[in-house]
């Protein structure tokens, strides 16, 4: 039984991989009224319109063009929009879904009509990398490296039926990098939310399992602002992500082994840091459907609503 002052939630481009699965993990919740268009009705711009300007949230879940296009459709001035798009990540009248990195980015989620759901490569990069500057152990003039690891499922529907085709070619097996042109749409975001001068060199893969996703940033010690040391590092994640959400650890390997489906299937995030004084490994580990995409999300409209930020979300 829905609850009686329930808030109406739209979700436009349900079908896509993101949006099947907010509208899988919302269907459940009695405090939200979830709405969706059938197949039929996804053709009529005025039915989206209709949504679009009726509901309180409205996810985001399109092609940047078409999550564009919805935004202009918007005249409400009432309805509150999370996109999960590239489209605005860096655009003014923004604001970036990730509530862990301060607290003005907590607040910014709580009060803002806006909000931009982050990518998943760069929700690890930023996690890692925006602290560090914000407490002066980095410049924001490093020109810095970033490793990523990510199941296939980021890749949306048609990468996810190339990867399950069962005559698919047998590279599909093997780890394969890609963006080698560096023109990958996560740059001018991790960038820009970090404050830095340069976008990283980026080395994204992609490995043959469903979920999961592993970011390293690799460090000289030399790298750090003067005086600045490994210990400092570790202090500024420690107090930083204590949260119950995203959270420093210590130790998170395996035996000295670290997978990057550790996370899989939930929503949090670990953050640890690997390595010695002279040469450093700052890690991000989580899910890129969860803290990547649909769990970032539903964590955003808690906050929106005065909810628990970890309500409904599954973490460890």
């Amino acid at each position: 039984m829905t609850d009686l002052y329930a808030h109406k939630i739209f979700i436009d481009g349900a079908e896509g991989t993101t949006g099947l699965r907010l509208k899988e993990r919302l269907k459940s919740r009695r405090d939200i009224v979830l709405r969706v268009l059938s197949e039929n009705e996804r053709r009529d711009p005025g039915r989206r319109r209709e949504e679009l300007n009726s509901c309180d949230i409205a996810f985001l879940c399109l092609p940047d063009d078409a999550a564009r296009e919805a935004v202009r459709m918007v005249e409400n001035p009432r309805v509150r929009i999370i996109d999960a798009s590239t489209a605005h990540r860096t655009a003014e009248g923004w604001d970036y879904g990730f509530p862990e990195l301060s607290p003005e980015h907590f607040s910014a989620c709580s009060s803002s009509l806006r909000i931009t759901n982050p990518g998943c490569h760069a929700c690890g990069f930023t996690a890692l990398i925006y602290p560090l500057v914000k407490h002066g152990l980095l410049s924001s003039r490093a020109k810095l490296r970033c490793f990523s690891l990510t199941g296939y499922s980021g890749g949306g529907k048609p990468m996810i039926a190339r990867y399950e085709d069962p005559e698919r070619d047998e590279s599909y097996g093997a780890p394969r990098q890609y963006a080698l042109d560096q023109r990958h749409k996560h740059l001018s975001e991790m960038r820009a939310v970090c404050g830095l001068e340069t976008c990283p060199v980026f080395c994204p893969v992609i490995f043959d399992r469903y979920s999961g996703m592993e970011v390293t940033v690799p460090l000289f010690g030399e790298e750090l602002t003067e005086g600045a040391s490994v210990k400092d590092v570790k202090e500024v994640f420690r107090k930083h992500y204590d949260g119950e959400i995203v959270n420093y650890r210590e130790n998170i390997d395996d035996g000295g082994y670290l997978s990057a489906t550790r996370l899989s299937g939930t929503d949090g995030m670990l953050i640890t840091v690997a390595g010695d004084e002279e040469r450093i490994l700052l890690i991000a580990v989580f899910d890129n459907l969860g803290k990547g995409a649909s769990g970032s999300a539903i964590e955003c409209m808690n906050i929106m609503l005065g909810k628990k930020p970890s309500l409904g979300l599954t973490l460890l």
